[in-house]
Formats: structure tokens, sequence, C-alpha cells
């Protein structure tokens, strides 16, 4: 069963996939997993391999969407990219780790 909270996400990856594209990133996966956990956006900007964290909420309630990236979650974002790289021969030695916040206002 998907959950209000599942939607709301992919609702706001696909906003976020979207900017990027419109920025000139190349997306090469969407929730790529590893053993080490998972990470919303792979893509490419320029020469740059870059790894994105979606957070996507309603309200600023709790507080802003990036404050849910803790440091455990860079850490499993660092874990996922490796692992991404080395399931996928990646030999580039730029890579970069971006977030992007989506807060959905209410009308």
């Amino acid at each position: 069963m998907t959950t209000k909270t599942q939607l709301l996400g992919r609702y706001g990856e696909e906003q976020a996939a979207r900017y990027l594209e419109n920025k000139g990133y190349q997306i090469l996966d969407r929730n790529a997993r590893t053993a080490a956990g998972e990470v919303d956006i792979v893509a490419t900007d320029g020469g740059t391999l870059v790894f994105v964290e979606v957070k996507t909420r309603s309200t600023n309630f709790s507080g802003h969407p990036l404050q849910a990236i803790t440091p455990r979650k860079v850490a499993t974002i660092r874990r996922v990219a490796a692992g991404w790289c080395a399931t996928h021969k990646v030999t580039t030695t730029q890579v970069r780790f971006d977030a992007v916040s989506v807060l959905i206002a209410s009308g």
C-alpha cells in the first residue's frame, strides 16, 4: 500500500529530477539502491558525477526539509555512492553530493 508520505516523496523526487534536467544535469539513475542503502537521484553535471538526496515536505512545521539530512544520512549516501560507482565501474574522479528540498505550498 502506498502512503500519503510515499506519494509526497515520489512527487518531490519527480519535481527535483525535472529541476535538475532543466539545469543541464543528465539523470543516470533514480532510487539507486545498494547494500548500504538508497540515494534518490544519480546524475551528471558536466564531468561531475552527482548523488542527490531529495527531501520533500508539505509544511515547515518540523523545520526546513534539508534539516532532515543528518550526519548518519550523509554517511549512508557516501557508502551508497561508493557501491554505485563500483557496480557501474565508474572511473571519474569528480564526485559531488547535492541536496534538493521541495516544499509543497498549500493553496
